[in-house]
């Protein structure tokens, strides 16, 4: 079997579509799956050793480029792909396995594709409340039934990759590694105040531990909050390398960690993968639809009467459903992880 998987945008999503790829592999091996996905996917797919070979998309987020997509499908014509299976819900997604002829075309109903995806589907959410069940899903016959519980995505590192980012971003690993993920593409509703941050990070700093900051370069604001919190020793103890680092040599830096706080974000989902220690903060958003995937892990939110609203900003205009969670909470689930 040769399968093109159409990937999601989102960190997160393409973490959990792991689980897929697993399962795909498990069903027909032998497989041989490519992604399509947005060019910064390449650096995650690397390691996920399911995936033979990624394909950058030519075409941004929401735009729709149809000549693109039509030069893109008769390239990938030569591949013969037996099956494409199709993560996102949009109409556009699914153009270019159509034009390339991809014989079975598998996916969601969504977006008035039904006619270009001549294996369409109904999802029953009842069936399959979390998001990772529906892509895994996906590897079956559409009257399968999933009694087994889905694959977890894993993520492995190796010591060399870990070395390389270290010395490119002048880390070491001598002392106890606290990381943080203060960002959250999403929006604002779902980030946990810098000023709680810097609390749970001066307690773990106070017992000569160290901080790592990571995120892209839209959260250099908030690093800068949550250092500006410390004192001066203390800040000699704490790195911030928010948009400093590749996709890749995040992901190297986070397998180092001895444990991590994270908001509901791309990040939170590669410290799972990573099986690193990990406490999650949750605001507007709930574990319930796409929960961390890893055993040893804590969630703390408040579960207010106004929450979760999955709003990007608060509709309410408060957020207190971050801004009253108290740093202790986070501290004592972060003492509790093993």
């Amino acid at each position: 079997m040769k399968i093109l998987v159409v990937g999601p945008s989102w960190v997160g999503d393409m973490v959990m579509a792991q689980s897929l790829f697993i399962a795909l592999q498990t069903k027909n091996s032998p497989v041989d799956i490519h992604v399509l996905a947005p060019a910064w996917c390449e650096a995650l797919l690397a390691y996920m050793p399911q995936v033979s070979k990624a394909i950058a998309m030519p075409v941004g987020h929401g735009e729709l480029g149809l000549g693109k997509r039509r030069m893109l499908a008769k390239a990938l014509k030569a591949e013969n792909y037996d099956q494409a299976i199709v993560l996102p819900n949009s109409f556009k997604s699914a153009l270019v396995p159509w034009f390339a002829g991809i014989p079975q075309r598998t996916g969601w109903r969504g977006e008035a594709r039904s006619w270009i995806l001549n294996d369409c589907r109904v999802l029953d959410k009842s069936q399959y409340p979390l998001m990772i069940e529906r892509f895994v899903a996906l590897a079956y016959a559409r009257d399968a039934v999933l009694t087994d519980s889905p694959p977890w995505p894993k993520i492995n590192v190796s010591e060399q990759e870990k070395n390389l980012a270290l010395e490119k971003l002048g880390l070491e690993t001598g002392l106890p590694t606290l990381v943080l993920c203060p960002g959250a593409e999403f929006g604002e509703a779902k980030k946990w105040p810098a000023q709680s941050y810097g609390e749970v990070a001066r307690k773990w700093l106070s017992k000569n531990g160290q901080v790592w900051i990571l995120g892209s370069a839209s959260d250099c604001p908030d690093a800068e909050k949550i250092i500006s919190t410390l004192g001066n020793e203390e800040k000699a103890r704490c790195a911030d390398v928010t948009g400093k680092t590749s996709l890749g040599e995040a992901i190297a830096l986070m397998a180092c960690a001895d444990k991590v706080i994270s908001n509901d974000s791309g990040l939170m989902h590669i410290a799972a993968a990573l099986e690193r220690p990990l406490v999650v903060v949750y605001g507007s958003t709930s574990p319930g639809f796409t929960p961390p995937l890893a055993e040893n892990v804590a969630t703390v939110n408040l579960q207010l009467e106004c929450s979760p609203c999955f709003k990007r900003i608060c509709p309410l205009g408060h957020t207190n459903c971050l801004r009253q969670l108290p740093p202790s909470m986070v501290d004592q689930a972060l003492q509790e992880l093993a």
